[in-house]
């Protein structure tokens, strides 16, 4: 019994917890394999932090993607691609050929830096945009490149076939943004030059780039060394920028609209949250109604509808014990559990947790250094758009998406508890969220594929219990079904 469970816990802990494209985290910023490193993996309503030890570092830069059931796939720190092992990805050395990359061999301390994109039509390739430094216009970037793996390659970790093309050379911000096309198969990849703003919008399509071209955004800028995100609401119909402006320590917060068919941006709102210091981090609350900025001290709340803003939480002078630095702000990221995470401009043993981020005003309920690490992080949140964002066909745009790719792609917010669960002693509770006025199904699949249990969802139903068959104690796979989409996850029966 005792073994049974040790081999659930080890199944669940990258896997079971985390049930899609962007459930995990990667924690930990020093060098030294022996030094502990961690990540957390997301479930729909919480998280789980694991510990661990692995070769890859990262000082701002990361960029990580896991498979369709949370299994991670890849990660890179700007100067490598690391494998589901840890390890150097076969081909994946020698990214952002340069001499700064040479000199952060690593990891890079720009954040938002790289993105992974599922390579649309091809089920077994990835796509890695990224940036690095060629000129002197520290701490600018002005190279962009992509790097396609195969993940058939190398028994299944993984391999480089095309690396560093150069898509771009040209003085740029630090972000880079990326947003599912309305054709639900595509995707807009966005980076924005400095000085003289204008918006290099790519269109990655099944033949590789199909498209380029360029929007002049409305805005000046006369500064290089922008470090801002580009951020794209969960729906892909807003996108948030920040700026100093005229060369001063100004941060500006930029709120576009943004047409999903066209790739074009429009009707410019601009909010001038910090006169005297620079803005870092960027995120949208889970339904758009509210975006969030942070400067190294506070944390600023924009009502999309209103177009006004608050400030809902200042630095509260927490240090943590054994380093040197404020535990400030500076990277944002909202989690597949519906939260924003809060990193540090230094290396901390601690993360800011903002636990309601549709609700206004301080209810957002922003918790300071609410997550204690037994090691040091430092600024780095993974870059992942929405995966899951379907076909939008309002604005005369074409569905190409079919059932296989929706099947895929879909977590109806599926959590499952308890977990282990004993069937000779006690329910399973299960909740969800099915598309609206549509039924669902719920069945369990012991490890030979076969049914064990069924059950149909009612429209507007989101909770359900129930009393299991008696099951032999064994790793099943539930499963949620309802058009043509569908979810799983695992559960361990164990009697006692």
């Amino acid at each position: 019994m005792k073994k049974l469970l040790q081999i659930f816990l080890s199944l669940i802990s990258f896997s079971a917890f985390s049930q899609g494209y962007n459930h995990q985290w990667l924690l930990g910023s020093y060098l030294f394999l022996q030094d502990p490193k961690g990540r957390i993996l997301f479930d729909t309503n919480t998280y789980t932090l694991f510990n661990e030890n692995r070769k890859m570092v990262f000082n701002g830069t990361e960029g990580n993607i896991s498979d369709a059931n949370g299994n991670l796939l890849m990660s890179s720190n700007g100067a490598w691609i690391a494998n589901a092992t840890g390890d150097t990805m076969m081909n994946g050395s020698g990214l952002n050929p340069s001499t700064f990359s040479t000199n952060w061999s690593s990891g890079f301390p720009f954040d938002y830096i790289n993105v992974i994109l599922p390579y649309p039509g091809d089920s077994s390739k990835y796509v890695l945009f990224h940036k690095t430094l060629w000129g002197t216009l520290w701490p600018a970037v002005t190279g962009f490149y992509k790097s396609t793996i195969d993940m058939s390659l190398d028994t299944g970790l993984g391999g480089v076939i095309d690396k560093n093309d150069t898509l771009l050379s040209d003085t740029l911000s630090w972000g880079i943004g990326a947003c599912k096309h309305a054709n639900g198969i595509d995707w807009w990849v966005i980076v924005i030059r400095e000085y003289a703003p204008i918006a290099y919008t790519f269109l990655l399509t099944p033949n590789g780039i199909d498209t380029m071209f360029t929007q002049n955004l409305n805005f000046i800028s006369n500064t290089y060394g922008v470090a801002s995100a580009i951020v794209f609401s969960q729906d892909g119909k807003k996108m948030i920028y920040c700026t100093p402006i005229n060369q001063t320590p100004s941060g500006t917060v930029l709120l576009y609209d943004f047409d999903r068919c066209t790739g074009l941006f429009s009707n410019l709102h601009s909010f001038a949250l910090s006169p005297g210091a620079y803005l870092w981090g960027l995120a949208f609350s889970p339904s758009g109604k509210f975006a969030y900025a942070c400067t190294s001290n506070n944390i600023y709340q924009i009502s999309v509808d209103s177009l006004t803003y608050t400030t809902v939480a200042t630095y509260d002078g927490f240090i943590s014990t054994g380093t040197c630095c404020a535990t400030t702000f500076w990277g944002m990221y909202l989690a597949a559990n519906g939260k924003i995470y809060i990193t540090s401009g230094s290396g901390v043993y601690h993360i800011h947790e903002m636990n309601y981020p549709d609700s206004a005003g301080i209810a957002c309920d922003v918790q300071q250094h609410a997550i204690g690490l037994p090691y040091r992080q430092l600024r780095a949140v993974p870059n992942h758009p929405n995966y899951y964002l379907g076909c939008d066909t309002t604005s005369g745009c074409q569905c190409l998406a079919t059932g296989i790719n929706n099947l895929t792609e879909h977590d109806f917010r599926f959590r499952i508890y308890p977990n282990p669960v004993s069937s000779a002693s006690g329910g399973l509770n299960i909740g969800y969220q099915l598309p609206q006025n549509k039924s669902g199904l719920f069945q369990i699949y012991d490890i030979t594929g076969k049914n064990v249990f069924k059950y149909v969802l009612p429209p507007w139903s989101n909770e359900q219990s129930f009393k299991l068959p008696e099951l032999a104690d064994g790793i099943y796979n539930c499963v949620i079904s309802s058009v043509k989409e569908r979810a799983s996850k695992k559960i361990a029966v164990i009697n006692e």
